[in-house]
């Protein structure tokens, strides 16, 4: 089944990039004024408390995975850039749900994440030793950009020295687009997914002749009730995986830079006093600082349990970002508090059975990342005449820094 793709950007209908960027007046103002929103424009309902959120991505009875319509639009409308059938967890629920999931989870388990800690330390290290002795860096040329491509490159067991290649692909295969666009990007989106299909087969059938310790030969070798991946599925399974495991944690790193420089510009050189609030920091980051989160949800049957008439059929979106500024969970949301002791209660990853597989390693690397960086340097400026709104770019996850220049000290 091939959703019919919807663009959220009439929805947030925000003016320019730097008001998508830090979207609070926008999250606040649908909070207390529109918490459960019909939009005309779109035909769905969006809902932004934190419980309506919660209740739609849980009660897989009333709201399902599997839709005509969505929000989310992930590879290329091809053979090679999209997930095999068995294999689509995003589009279906439980009890089917859950063998798909178990398939790909093997491959995460906590053995596997605490077995990588060293070689994402050492790509961490490396990437500060090549800033040399500079006084100023662009922090998201130099380090939030490269580390999650070499890190998952290294974790799927390719060459490193074609990170730079991922990186391309993965720009493009998860480039959002509207309707003046949509053809041009289609057409793009299935040349990358080809590019990568056919970088990436010849490795898989190399690999299931000789396994090693990287995610590649995990997905060959797991087996849930008899059954095992194809080499055509754990390509285009990784080609996922991929994107969950870069774009994303870029994200989260770029923007808690960005927070530490100008949101809370005292903070760093607390925790860089107390190395041991850095996960609180990373949780509070996932809070405040991660735009813009949204999921979706197809209505099964007629209900009204967030308090609205919804017909079998409405596509409901929850904007978990959003939630995460509900004031009736979090106190003072709209303050970076990396003290909060709820932070965690975050809906970043989503909920319910479709909890992101993929939130352990972002974790993992943000804390390690942050931990090393401020070990490393002893304090970071920000750089006058930074400008803002020529420094982000549009990404599948909402504004995206493209550059951000600070100044650092050892």
């Amino acid at each position: 089944m091939e959703n019919t793709v919807i663009s959220t950007s009439e929805i947030k209908d925000f003016k320019t990039k730097s008001e998508e960027f830090a979207p609070f007046s926008w999250y606040k103002k649908m909070l207390t004024e529109h918490p459960i929103h019909y939009h005309e424009g779109t035909d769905t309902w969006n809902v932004f408390k934190y419980e309506d959120v919660k209740r739609v991505l849980t009660d897989y009875e009333l709201f399902s995975s599997k839709r005509h319509r969505s929000i989310l639009q992930i590879g290329a409308g091809t053979e090679e850039g999209s997930v095999p059938d068995r294999l689509k967890i995003n589009e279906t629920d439980p009890p089917e749900h859950r063998k798909s999931r178990s398939l790909l989870s093997a491959a995460f388990t906590p053995r596997s994440l605490k077995a990588w800690e060293p070689r994402i330390e050492q790509i961490i290290n490396d990437l500060i030793a090549e800033m040399g002795d500079k006084s100023e860096i662009d922090i998201v040329k130099d380090f939030t950009t490269p580390l999650p491509i070499i890190v998952m490159a290294d974790l799927l067991g390719v060459p490193h020295k074609d990170k730079l290649l991922f990186k391309k692909w993965v720009d493009i295969l998860f480039m959002p687009f509207n309707s003046e666009n949509a053809e041009e990007v289609g057409q793009q989106k299935a040349k990358a997914a080809m590019e990568y299909f056919n970088y990436l087969y010849p490795i898989v059938v190399e690999k299931r002749k000789q396994l090693s310790d990287d995610i590649l030969s995990d997905l060959i070798q797991v087996e849930i009730e008899g059954e095992k991946f194809t080499d055509e599925e754990v390509v285009r399974m990784t080609m996922f995986l991929l994107a969950a495991g870069v774009e994303t944690t870029s994200l989260l790193l770029a923007n808690s830079f960005y927070s530490l420089l100008y949101d809370a510009p005292k903070l760093y050189e607390e925790l860089r006093n107390n190395i041991n609030l850095v996960p609180n920091f990373v949780e509070e980051m996932l809070r405040y600082r991660f735009h813009v989160i949204a999921l979706d949800r197809e209505v099964k049957v007629d209900n009204n349990v967030l308090g609205v008439e919804l017909k079998k059929g409405d596509l409901v979106i929850t904007w978990n970002s959003a939630a995460n500024f509900d004031e009736d969970v979090f106190e003072d949301p709209f303050t970076v508090n990396i003290h909060r002791k709820n932070n965690n209660r975050h809906q970043t990853f989503g909920n319910g059975p479709h909890f992101c597989l993929g939130a352990p390693l972002a974790r993992l690397e943000a804390n390690k990342a942050f931990k090393i960086f401020m070990e490393t340097f002893t304090r970071i400026e920000s750089v006058p005449g930074f400008n803002l709104e020529a420094s982000l770019q549009t990404s599948a996850a909402g504004q995206a820094l493209s550059s951000l220049p600070l100044k650092v000290h050892r």
